[in-house]
C-alpha cells in the first residue's frame, strides 16, 4: 500500500459507533498483530505502515499503530467482501490488480537495482567538480527552460513538427500527441542543465535559441521535439547545496541508462 489514509468516513463512523473496529484476542501466531477471518496482518506489515505515515509527517505513537493496525483491518474486511460479492474477477478488478502488480514489480526492480548499483559520495563529489570545471572561465551555470513532445516513431515526430509549423502552439501538439506523462502540462519539463539530459537531448538544447523547436532526435525509447522556452545564467551553488540535486540527477542518469538497456534488448511495438 503506497498511501493510509487513517481517518476514513467508514472509520470514523467504525470507531465512534463500537470505540474500535477489532476486539483484541490471544492466539495469534508470533509476527501477527490481527487477524480477520483467518487472514493474517503480520508486525511486518504494520511496521511498513509506520513508515509511510511517518514519510507523511505523522508522529510516531502507540495511537498511530492502532491506526494502522485498523486501516489494515478496513481494507481487509472491504476486500474480503468484495470476494464474496463477486467484484474480484471482474474485468475492472483484474485490469487494476494487473497494474498495480505491474507498478510495483516496476518499482521494486529500480530499487534493487540501486541497492546493487548506488550513487556513491565519491560519484556526487565527482560530478559537481565536473560540473564546476565545464562552466569555464566565468563560473556561470546555464540552464534551459524546454518543453517537451514524446512520440514512438519518426513518422509521428514529423507529423507533430508538421501540425507546429502549420501553426499550432507547441503545447497544444504536446496535449494530443505526446506520449509523456507531462503531456497534461503541454509538454513542460521546467528547468533543465545540458548534463542532466542524454547527450542527443543535451546538444539539442544548447543550440536552440528562445521560442525555437528542435528537430525530431532519435532516442532509444522514442522519438522527441524540444522546445527552449527560456534561458538562464547564475552562480553555481557550493556542494553542500548542491548534494541533494547531484545526487539526484545521477540517480536519474542511472536509471535511464539501466531502462534504456532493457528497451534495447526487447521488442516493443506501439500501435
Amino acid at each position: 500500500m503506497r498511501k493510509l489514509v487513517f481517518k476514513s468516513l467508514l472509520l470514523t463512523a467504525l470507531v465512534s459507533a463500537t470505540g474500535s473496529i477489532y476486539a483484541q484476542q490471544s492466539g495469534l501466531p508470533i509476527n501477527a498483530a490481527a487477524s480477520v477471518n483467518g487472514v493474517i496482518i503480520t508486525n511486518d506489515m504494520v511496521e511498513q505502515g509506520i513508515r509511510v505515515a511517518l514519510s507523511q509527517g505523522q508522529k510516531d505513537s502507540p495511537e498511530l499503530r492502532k491506526a494502522v493496525i485498523e486501516k489494515y483491518i478496513e481494507v481487509l474486511l472491504l476486500s474480503q467482501q468484495a470476494e464474496k460479492d463477486g467484484l474480484a474477477n471482474s474485468e475492472k478488478a483484474n485490469t487494476q490488480l494487473a497494474m498495480i502488480r505491474q507498478n510495483y514489480l516496476a518499482d521494486l526492480e529500480l530499487a534493487t537495482f540501486m541497492e546493487k548499483n548506488p550513487v556513491t559520495d565519491a560519484d556526487v563529489r565527482a560530478e559537481y567538480n565536473k560540473q564546476v570545471a565545464s562552466l569555464g572561465p566565468q563560473g556561470m551555470i546555464v540552464e534551459y527552460k524546454i518543453s517537451d513532445i514524446a512520440v514512438a516513431t519518426e513518422a509521428d515526430a514529423q507529423a507533430a513538427m508538421s501540425r507546429i509549423k502549420k501553426g499550432e502552439s507547441f503545447d497544444k501538439v504536446a496535449r494530443s500527441a505526446s506520449l509523456a506523462p507531462n503531456k497534461a502540462q503541454g509538454g513542460a519539463a521546467g528547468w533543465v542543465q545540458p548534463g542532466q539530459l542524454p547527450q542527443p537531448l543535451s546538444v539539442a538544447i544548447v543550440n536552440l535559441s528562445k521560442g525555437q523547436v528542435s528537430a525530431p532526435i532519435q532516442m532509444q525509447q522514442g522519438w522527441y521535439l524540444i522546445k527552449l522556452e527560456d534561458k538562464r545564467s547564475s552562480k553555481p551553488p557550493s556542494f553542500e547545496q548542491a548534494e541533494k540535486a547531484v545526487r539526484a540527477g545521477l540517480m536519474q542518469k542511472k536509471q535511464f541508462e539501466f531502462l534504456s538497456q532493457i528497451a534495447k534488448d526487447s521488442k516493443i511495438v506501439v500501435q
